[in-house]
């Protein structure tokens, strides 16, 4: 158990170097696939699952639009690749086990994904706790949040209050026990 954890932090450590030189959206398609996440990029609609065949041309061509880090091992120390990122609509994280609090302020503080970030959905994350779904405030575009399986959440009335006052135009849509 102690080796994976170690081989995920591998894979989470950001290499910025890797994303001056291939730029963002290159630099996070394969921080992502790494750890097992896909993407989807603008104008295309299937979605990228294999590390080895990344779209190549010219730097910038593709554009991430859509994450779904479904059983990924994305966490926190990675999150600097979502920085450059300026077109992602979309992001599903499901069954992360190293998704929690710090990551959802992360995201929530990304200044590109506060203008571009459309769709969160959050389900079967079990280190996320009221504290991480009310950091989620700051994605003041935000049009839809989908909320599923979350034991970590234990004030739902105040927290959904709190966050449907800081979004009004959220729809927010929730699974909860």
């Amino acid at each position: 158990r102690a080796f994976w954890g170690w081989l995920n932090a591998v894979f989470n450590k950001v290499d910025h170097e890797r994303i001056r030189a291939v730029g963002p959206d290159r630099a996070a398609s394969e921080w992502l696939l790494r750890c097992g996440a896909l993407v989807r990029y603008q104008g295309s609609p299937k979605w990228q699952q294999d590390y080895n065949g990344l779209p190549t041309g010219p730097l910038g061509k593709y554009k991430i639009e859509a994450i779904n880090a479904t059983d990924s091992c994305i966490m926190y120390r990675g999150f600097d690749y979502l920085d450059g990122l300026e077109h992602v609509t979309d992001i599903r994280l499901e069954k992360c086990m190293y998704i929690q609090d710090e990551c959802l302020q992360r995201l929530s503080e990304t200044n590109n994904l506060q203008k571009s970030l459309l769709q969160l959905k959050i389900i079967s994350c079990g280190n996320v706790t009221d504290k991480g779904i009310l950091a989620l405030h700051k994605l003041t575009n935000l049009e839809y949040l989908y909320l599923s399986d979350l034991p970590g959440i234990r004030e739902k009335e105040t927290t959904f209050r709190v966050l449907q006052q800081a979004l009004p135009n959220l729809e927010l849509e929730l699974d909860l026990e």
